[in-house]
């Protein structure tokens, strides 16, 4: 099997119907302690604003939460919005986690806006085009590195130097920004593979050295779910596949329900497109399905890292598809260790 050395962990604090918030925040914690454990490389947060069904609105404190719960696993963001904040309130946010947890934060940053137009306009977010995201990314690398010359006299405090790894989310146009930057590349694994191909030739042709990076590095995200049959493992994933065919047809990305739920509900057939659509740009199966899968999509995008996601409602069932995935990359599991908040 062709896979990356190095397995990571996004999670997007996705609320679960039945379960509150505080509970919902601290699984992730947990998932984070597991995923240590287990021998993941990096666990990441997204953001999210207005969606009643996801809670990761608050990557950077969240990432704290997590940082104080474990001992050495990498920590992120997967990423702040940089539409949503000026890139001086974000490198002084990254400075406080690395000022905390020196040597573990990476900041990974996009260009996305909020999912409706009243979202964007509660989060007076600027207009996401390549240029726009150029100059705030080129401005937050600035205020990293103590070089940013558009405020004299100002700097971000605590200085998070070049002790943060910054990394890019992005495709097309702001891949090409990510190699100009010298930074890793975050790319999504459920989009057209031959044209994914293509933008990592191009970003690592035109990738410039810094001092973050000597060399290109691409991370592939993908949606994943393993269980002991290939029924079995999508229907893990039947949770996600149903918020996301709501959100396109009623507006909102719901909690996730249980997938005994979705089963008996009356989809109209838009929403079953929908729906039968996300289930098409997930990974799921058996052991070694999900291994060839994988292994190919790496094959096709030469990717360095692979990112993976598994959001269903059942939080045994996703503990389960994360122990098969960490077997089937050969992670090597860590033993347990003082976190970073009860270091004796």
């Amino acid at each position: 099997m062709t896979m990356p050395t190095m397995v990571s962990i996004l999670d997007r604090a996705h609320a679960r119907q039945g379960v509150d918030a505080s509970t919902t925040l601290r699984d992730t914690v947990r998932l984070a302690q597991e995923a240590e454990l287990l021998g993941y490389h990096r666990f990441w947060l997204a953001e999210h604003h207005g969606v009643p069904g996801i809670l990761g609105s608050a990557p950077t404190v969240l990432a704290a939460a997590v940082a104080e719960a474990t001992a050495v696993i990498r920590v992120g963001t997967g990423g702040v919005m940089l539409p949503g904040h000026r890139p001086m309130v974000v490198a002084e946010q990254f400075g406080v986690l690395d000022a905390l947890f020196p040597g573990r934060i990476d900041m990974g940053v996009g260009r996305s806006l909020g999912f409706t137009p009243t979202v964007r306009k509660a989060l007076g977010q600027q207009d996401a085009d390549f240029e726009q995201f150029g100059r705030q990314l080129g401005e937050l690398l600035g205020w990293l590195t103590g070089t940013q010359s558009g405020y004299p006299g100002v700097a971000a405090y605590p200085s998070p130097g070049q002790g943060v790894q910054p990394f890019v989310l992005a495709l097309d146009q702001a891949a090409g920004i990510a190699s100009a930057a010298g930074l890793p590349l975050v790319i999504g694994a459920g989009r057209d593979r031959a044209k994914l191909a293509d933008t990592v030739v191009q970003y690592r042709d035109a990738f410039q050295p810094s001092p973050w990076r000597p060399e290109p590095h691409v991370i592939l995200a993908a949606s994943v779910a393993i269980a002991d049959t290939p029924q079995a493992a999508e229907r893990m994933l039947h949770s996600e596949a149903w918020s996301i065919a709501h959100s396109r047809t009623g507006g909102a990305f719901l909690p996730l329900m249980p997938a005994e739920r979705i089963a008996s509900l009356l989809m109209t057939s838009r929403q079953r497109d929908y729906f039968q659509q996300a289930l098409q740009g997930f990974i799921t199966g058996a052991d070694e399905q999900v291994a060839e899968q994988l292994s190919q999509a790496v094959t096709d995008t030469g990717a360095d890292e692979i990112l993976v996601t598994t959001n269903t409602h059942d939080l045994a069932e996703r503990a389960n598809s994360y122990q098969r995935l960490a077997r089937l990359a050969a992670l090597t599991p860590r033993p347990p260790q003082p976190a970073a908040g009860r270091q004796p």
